[in-house]
């Protein structure tokens, strides 16, 4: 039995194009577009149509940075992989790339079938993994190799958390190589870590142990520092290279150094760096450790080279780095101590939302807003044009976009499963009305219609900015 829908009437947006038109989806994917009120669209019967006019008709948004369950500083992100893809769905997210973790003294199939199986039945949306690559040694450089076979072609390593995740610039060096010969891609967390870690003890001998001094310690030219030497062992390696959560405007400049350089070099940032600041972690009454993250953020004065990162495409993806932690319980855990909050922000949920309201103030075009969101991350991982497009052939991974709505972000409204939201009475306009993952409703008309286990595991080829 086919099914058939058709979506009416909207404005189809896409990276690169803006038309009036009507989608047909069949069996789970796009099977035809046609321009409004011409006869090949009004030919079309379906089971089910949706009226889409004077809404934006956009791909599911792809998420390439979250950490569902992630356990971190003796605790665990609050969201599971039920209630964080969930919450994504309704935030017109339709795929997350989440990061499978190897523990020192494990092999990567070990971490990476631990995921699997939390994450197994369980996804509103579909999803597929990077691997956290912790330990490097014979052993996991040959398994790499086996990972990109199998369709999780990208590595994360840090330069930060000495003891936890930290890989020297050695193991990274021997990463990388193995990288640039299995087409895989290295993607880091560029701090310098060690550096970080006396610049901790120290302002902690002072007495200075708000969460505010969270971010005086992580300074950004550490954050420069270790981009520099990130692009630097990539080019030695031959390798490319993308660099997670960028927050400050001297890593920014390193990587447009790097990319006029014509380097393979490639840059996310994400809504907490464009929309919030170093204000925000000097809240008082310990509220700033509700905005505890690393990268962390940055006086607000680094916003404009953010987004301007954004619009030269010196920055090319804006992912959220999902990692809540109630502020109850979880991040109490730092009080007397910032150095004991878990890092990690909510942000699954907002980021289309956010990204939109950046087209209303003017920072980025409409195609430019579906481009950092849903095409960019899909290529960057191998999973487009399946993903991250409007086009015959791709999967109907489609949102009804209401540009017009006005919505105020709060912990009371949202479904994350977090107590507190890190964008708290701000106001947006624009707002997702009706989601489809693959052809089935999930979001219908602001009612969650989805379930756990619709959700399936994507493998992805590699990045589709080196072939």
């Amino acid at each position: 039995m086919s099914s058939r829908t058709v979506i009416r009437g909207g404005l189809v947006i896409t990276a690169s194009d803006e038309i009036h038109a009507d989608v047909l989806i069949e069996d789970g994917r796009i099977a035809a577009l046609a321009t409004s009120g011409t006869p090949a669209a009004e030919a079309w019967t379906a089971e089910r149509t949706i009226d889409a006019t004077g809404k934006y008709v956009i791909p599911g948004g792809v998420d390439a940075h979250t950490h569902m369950e992630l356990p971190f500083g003796g605790t665990s992100a609050s969201d599971t992989f039920e209630t964080g893809t969930r919450a994504a769905a309704w935030g017109g997210t339709t795929t997350i790339i989440d990061f499978a973790v190897q523990s020192v003294g494990h092999s990567l199939r070990e971490g990476l079938d631990a995921w699997m199986a939390k994450a197994d039945a369980q996804c509103a949306i579909d999803y597929g993994f990077h691997m956290i690559v912790s330990d490097v040694n014979q052993e996991t450089l040959k398994e790499m190799d086996l990972l990109v076979e199998e369709g999780v072609t990208s590595f994360k390593q840090f330069m930060a958390y000495p003891g936890v995740f930290y890989s020297d610039d050695g193991q990274i060096l021997r990463a990388m190589q193995r990288s640039a010969e299995n087409g895989g891609l290295i993607m880091m967390h560029a701090e310098n870590g060690i550096a970080i870690d006396v610049l901790v003890e120290q302002a902690l001998a002072r007495g200075e142990t708000d969460p505010r001094y969270h971010g005086e310690v992580r300074k950004a030219l550490l954050e420069a520092e270790a981009t520099h030497r990130a692009i630097k062992l990539a080019q030695v390696a031959g390798a490319p290279l993308y660099v997670v959560h960028v927050s400050a405007t001297e890593a920014v400049a390193e990587l447009a150094r790097a990319r006029d350089e014509g380097l393979n070099v490639f840059g996310e940032t994400c809504p907490q760096y464009l929309f919030l600041s170093t204000d925000n972690l000097a809240e008082p009454d310990f509220e700033g450790a509700k905005y505890v993250c690393s990268t962390p953020l940055r006086p607000k004065e680094h916003q404009a080279q953010l987004w301007k990162g954004l619009r030269t495409n010196d920055l090319q993806v804006v992912s959220t780095d999902h990692c809540p932690f109630c502020f109850t319980g979880q991040k109490e855990l730092g009080r007397g101590d910032f150095s004991k909050i878990p890092n990690g922000l909510p942000g699954v949920e907002n980021r289309m939302d956010l990204l939109h309201q950046a087209v209303v103030d003017g920072h980025i075009s409409r195609r430019r807003w579906i481009e950092i969101a849903c095409a960019s991350p899909a290529r960057m991982f191998g999973l487009y044009p399946k993903k991250g497009t409007i086009a015959p052939g791709a999967d109907a991974d489609i949102v009804i976009y209401d540009p017009h709505a006005e919505q105020v972000m709060s912990a009371e409204t949202h479904h994350m499963n977090v107590d507190y939201s890190a964008y708290e009475g701000r106001r947006t306009t624009g707002r997702v009305e009706t989601v489809l993952s693959r052809g089935e409703l999930v979001i219908t008309e602001r009612e969650f219609t989805g379930r756990a286990g619709h959700g399936v595991y994507t493998p992805r080829s590699t990045c589709q900015y080196l072939s």
